[in-house]
Formats: structure tokens, C-alpha cells, sequence
């Protein structure tokens, strides 16, 4: 086992440890606007467009990523529109910037997110008419909208840790030069600070969750030059500000977390 896997584990083991301890339930309550009344929910699903540009020669990449809230779960079940108002009185989407290394080793790419790299930065669109004009140019470039004067800021966040894998051999991915439905999947964790508007929005816990977690699925791209990529991304939050250790702790509570990503991950391929 080499250092590398030897931290992994070493870390996966203390942040299993960490949130025995420290982390909550991710289960939270929305005061939305408008007419509806507050409900609850464990998940935010989403679709997101990335815009990546990787550096062959260095083995690095930078990703710029616009990701739209399409509904509330709860128990694995969406909550119906009707109840949240997401996508009727109101709309939410988030920006997100991030940088990192990655490796191919045959069909398959690896992608490390570096802690500290990016941002994030979660918006309400209280009249549910912002509208996306143009995608980001390269990965770190911005995404451009209109009717952004009702856009209020939610939540901020920096990256802690991250991973994805693209292998265009699963069986989900297709064949030829067509896009395919999962070609691989990622994750990652920020912190997750609220705005003053931000607690007026999600109420419950109160404070709130300060870590966030993000998982989707990658259709079919090559890590060269600039690629856009779609898919379907979730959101699900974590820890609370007075019981999550100190800063040193929470970056290895990151990577641990990675290193229980990519076990899942091994573990559902060998399936």
C-alpha cells in the first residue's frame, strides 16, 4: 500500500470518527417565499454545466460550474413543486469554481479537486426569472445571466476536497461518440456558510449545517483542451458550526471523505 492510500485510509477512518461524533443528521427545514409554507427535506437535486480546461502537460484542470436546483427530497422521495415552490414562486442555483490534478491510466481519468482552490457561492431567485445568457469561455471563466436585481446571495463556500473518475469502458456510457447517460461520476465537500438571507431561507438547524456535499454523474468527454459537461448533480449537508473540530481537523475530515467516496466507488465497480 503505498502513502497515498495509507493516508486515505488513515484519513477515512478519523473522519468516520469525526462524524460519529461531531456530525448531524442532514435534515433540514426551508421558510420559503412567497405563500408556501415551511417544509423539510435531506436533499437538493439539481443539473449542473461544467466548463473544464485542462492542461495536458502540467496534469492540471480548472472547472467552472453552473448548477440549477430542480427539487427538495426527503427520504429519497422529491417534494412535490407545489409544496416547495422551487421552480413556481421562486428558483435557486449556485456557481462554483474549483482547481485540481488529474491522471489517466488507460480509458480511465482520475481528478483530484485541491483544497482552498475555488469557491461557492449559492444564489435564490426570488422572482424565479434569472436567466443564463451565456456558459463560462474556459474553467476559470465566468458564467454571464439577465434579470439578476431579485438574486439574493444564500450561502459561500471553499473547497475542501475532491475526486472524480471518467471511464468511458461502463456500460452506462454508450458507445461511439455519443454522449451516454454516466460515463463516471465525482464528489466533493465545501464549507457551507449562510448569508443573513441565507438563515431566513433554511431555518432548521439552527446554525445550520456548515459542510456541504456534492455528488453527480459525468457524460462522455475528453480531459483535453476546453469541454463542457453536463449531468445531474445532489447536494446534501452536514456538521454544525459548534461541534465541528478545529480548521486542521475539518481539512481531514475532507479527505477522509474522499477516501470514503472513492472506497464506494471501487466497491460499486467491482459489484
Amino acid at each position: 500500500m503505498n502513502a497515498f492510500k495509507k493516508t486515505i485510509v488513515a484519513a477515512s477512518i478519523a473522519a468516520a470518527s469525526l462524524f460519529s461524533a461531531t456530525a448531524s443528521a442532514g435534515v433540514f427545514e426551508v421558510n420559503p417565499t412567497g405563500s408556501y409554507a415551511n417544509f423539510t427535506a435531506d436533499r437538493i437535486g439539481g443539473t449542473y454545466t461544467e466548463i473544464a480546461t485542462f492542461n495536458q502537460a502540467a496534469g492540471t484542470f480548472n472547472v467552472s460550474l453552473y448548477w440549477d436546483a430542480t427539487s427538495f427530497v426527503s427520504n429519497g422521495v422529491s417534494v412535490k413543486a407545489g409544496t416547495t415552490g422551487l421552480g413556481v414562486g421562486y428558483s435557486m442555483y449556485a456557481l462554483y469554481k474549483a482547481a485540481g490534478t488529474f491522471v489517466t491510466t488507460g480509458a480511465e481519468t482520475v481528478f483530484t479537486f485541491l483544497p482552498g482552490t475555488g469557491g461557492l457561492s449559492l444564489f435564490l431567485d426570488a422572482g424565479n426569472n434569472t436567466v443564463k445568457t451565456a456558459n463560462a469561455t474556459t474553467g476559470s471563466g465566468n458564467f454571464t445571466f439577465a434579470n439578476t436585481a431579485d438574486d439574493v446571495e444564500l450561502a459561500t463556500g471553499i473547497a475542501l476536497a475532491g475526486e472524480g473518475n471518467l471511464d468511458p469502458t461502463l456500460s452506462t456510457c454508450g458507445t461511439g461518440s455519443g454522449v451516454g447517460i454516466n460515463c463516471g461520476s465525482f464528489g466533493s465537500d465545501t464549507t457551507f456558510n449562510l448569508t443573513g438571507p441565507g438563515a431566513n431561507f433554511f431555518v432548521s438547524p439552527n446554525p445550520f449545517y456548515n459542510l456541504s456535499f456534492q455528488s453527480g454523474q459525468l457524460t462522455r468527454f475528453s480531459p483535453t483542451a476546453t469541454q463542457t459537461i453536463t449531468g445531474s448533480l445532489d447536494v446534501v449537508f452536514e456538521g454544525q458550526p459548534s461541534e465541528v473540530p478545529e480548521p486542521a481537523s475539518v481539512g481531514l475530515l475532507g479527505l477522509g471523505m474522499l477516501g470514503l467516496y472513492a472506497a464506494r466507488r471501487r466497491n460499486k465497480k467491482a459489484a
